[in-house]
């Protein structure tokens, strides 16, 4: 005896409703493995229950962006705005960018270059060549440079050598000077006026009583 059909309406009780929801969920993502192994589809199914939780699958061989990807360009459907897009693109033009210049600096060290043609490896020859004459200039050019700091230092230190000496000899005239002025007033005992004043000795009146 086969079981009754079943209404498909929204399930008031909600512990009935959780346990469908399970059991339906579980369901679904059985039945897109099973799809995905069976006819080698790309299948990508995303839930979300009604508390928001999330439940995905996507086929092993390949990912959401990619079935977006291949959506937005089939339905003609516009998934993201302009600036969204634009940004894509930028993305991808980013990494191609990073990709070719890993590529590069494999070859620059002598890796993967079998498979180079010969303009190719002339033009990375040449490049090493450029490259080596521009460390040899730099290396050339880093002498030069602590010449003329040792210029520059000795320099200052020849303005400081005769700062200091002018400053010793302004001190040596101030000494002398002051020395002079010294000797030609006689030293501190020179004549100091002083004024004293002699007050009479008065006599005694009562004693002579």
């Amino acid at each position: 005896m086969g079981r009754g059909k079943i209404e498909i309406k929204r399930i008031e009780n909600s512990n009935n409703r959780q346990v469908t929801y399970s059991k339906r969920r579980t369901g679904i993502l059985k039945k897109a493995t099973e799809i995905t192994v069976l006819c080698d589809a790309h299948v990508s199914l995303v839930i979300f229950a009604t508390s928001g939780k999330m439940h995905e699958y996507c086929s092993p061989s390949t990912t959401v962006i990619d079935i977006l990807d291949r959506y937005h360009k089939q339905s003609t459907k516009k998934l993201w705005d302009p600036k969204h897009e634009n940004l894509s693109n930028e993305v991808d033009r980013v990494k191609k960018e990073n990709d070719n210049m890993q590529i590069e600096l494999r070859h620059l060290k002598g890796e993967d270059v079998t498979s180079l043609s010969i303009k190719e490896l002339i033009a990375l020859e040449e490049t090493l060549e450029n490259g080596l004459a521009s460390i040899r200039d730099k290396q050339m050019e880093l002498p030069k440079r602590l010449k003329k700091r040792i210029d520059k230092l000795e320099d200052e230190n020849r303005q400081l050598t005769c700062i200091a000496s002018q400053y010793e000899m302004d001190m040596e005239d101030n000494v002398r000077e002051m020395g002079t002025g010294y000797h030609q007033r006689g030293g501190y005992n020179s004549q100091i006026p002083y004024a004293f004043r002699v007050q009479p000795i008065q006599p005694n009146l009562q004693d002579r009583i």
